[in-house]
């Protein structure tokens, strides 16, 4: 069924957004990327610091602080 792909995408995230304020170093670029686009199309409610890391970590995912990834992680939580 097309509707329950959205749950599991949504519960992939949430687990993603977890891995990210507990692990941080642990992501993949692709799941750090995965994260960017998520606080980014949710764009009005991120501050101009959410936002900021989100596009750094389009351009240079490997570039990240620890502490911008678990900001991300915490943005996505919070959604």
């Amino acid at each position: 069924m097309p509707h329950d792909k959205a749950p599991h995408t949504s519960s992939s995230l949430h687990d993603l957004a977890r891995k990210a304020t507990h692990s941080p170093k642990l992501l993949t670029k692709a799941e750090i990327i995965q994260l960017a686009d998520h606080v980014l199309k949710g764009g009005e409610h991120a501050s101009e610091f959410e936002k900021e890391v989100a596009k750094k970590a389009r351009h240079n995912p490997e570039g990240l602080e620890e502490n911008e990834i678990i900001a991300l992680g915490k943005k996505t939580l919070s959604a």
